[in-house]
């Protein structure tokens, strides 16, 4: 099997969101930075308050999807159509914001790390109105699978993988682009071995540690593009290392995007605005 290299390098940039939420941003800094069909992946990581304590007021979403991924601390989530979830520590909430949806997120803690992802997945043209829905789970929800020979531990959020001969589905179903994320913790000097369909298309990208994918080093928070293949082979240094690993069917259309509405041409977007601004965005 071929195995995936590096293609391409997006580091990240640090950047404010919502109300100032400070975040490190590497796919979605321009349209030149997206992997299709990935818009946006964000690195939010503080233990100052004042970072993060503002969140993310009510804004509108159209044509995409959200992911929110939580490493540390707690998020409520709540929305105008009456959803309202807590996202804690370890947990992931999967948004298929469809024809529309007004969303805010903010923090339930007022002191404390506060550390997580947000990703941005891109929709193709048959499913961009299709009506809101979620996928939650909590940290208990998602598996964890355990590699005897490498000591690896592979939390599987979307997604099926063959780990030590056996294979293993994520909780996150039913999304368009048959999605693969993992969150992979690699013991200092281990090496992992995963295959990777030559139908999708993804990056790496490593958050905490040393590692290096095939002999070419990762840079800490930087999205690193795979390259055609069926294999990623995945390395940590001294300190180990913990790497997210996102994949997925490309869609290959023509990408609109003003702020957070996504569609395929110039009229669809406004058409977006105009229904947010007259209130009929769902």
């Amino acid at each position: 099997m071929t195995e995936r290299r590096i293609e391409r390098r997006i580091p990240a940039r640090e950047s404010r969101d919502g109300a100032g939420v400070r975040l490190l941003r590497s796919l979605g800094r321009s349209a030149q930075h997206r992997i299709d069909p990935f818009l946006m992946l964000d690195n939010f990581v503080s233990d100052d308050p004042d970072d993060y304590i503002a969140g993310f007021p009510a804004h509108p979403h159209r044509g995409f999807e959200t992911v929110t991924y939580m490493l540390e601390g707690r998020m409520r989530h709540r929305d105008h159509l009456g959803n309202e979830a807590v996202l804690e520590s370890g947990g992931v909430q999967w948004m298929t914001a469809g024809r529309g949806v007004i969303h805010e997120e903010m923090p339930e803690q007022t002191e404390g790390l506060m550390r997580g992802f947000q990703l941005w997945i891109n929709l193709p043209a048959r499913e961009k109105m299709t009506p809101a829905r979620y996928q939650e789970f909590s940290a208990e929800q998602i598996p964890v699978i355990a590699d005897a020979a490498s000591g690896a531990r592979v939390k599987l959020i979307a997604g099926d993988i063959e780990i030590d001969g056996q294979r293993h589905q994520g909780p996150v179903k039913g999304i368009d682009r048959d999605p693969l994320m993992l969150d992979v913790r690699l013991p200092p000097n281990a090496s992992l071995g995963l295959p990777l369909g030559s139908s999708h298309a993804g990056f790496v990208y490593l958050f905490e540690g040393e590692g290096a994918l095939g002999q070419e080093g990762l840079n800490r928070n930087e999205a690193a593009e795979l390259s055609p293949g069926e294999r990623l082979v995945l390395h940590a240094g001294a300190s180990g290392a913990a790497i997210l690993v996102l994949a997925a069917r490309p869609i290959g259309e023509p990408v609109a995007q003003y702020g957070p509405f996504v569609m395929n041409t110039m009229a669809e977007l406004d058409q977006a605005i105009d229904d947010y601004q007259r209130g009929r965005l769902v």
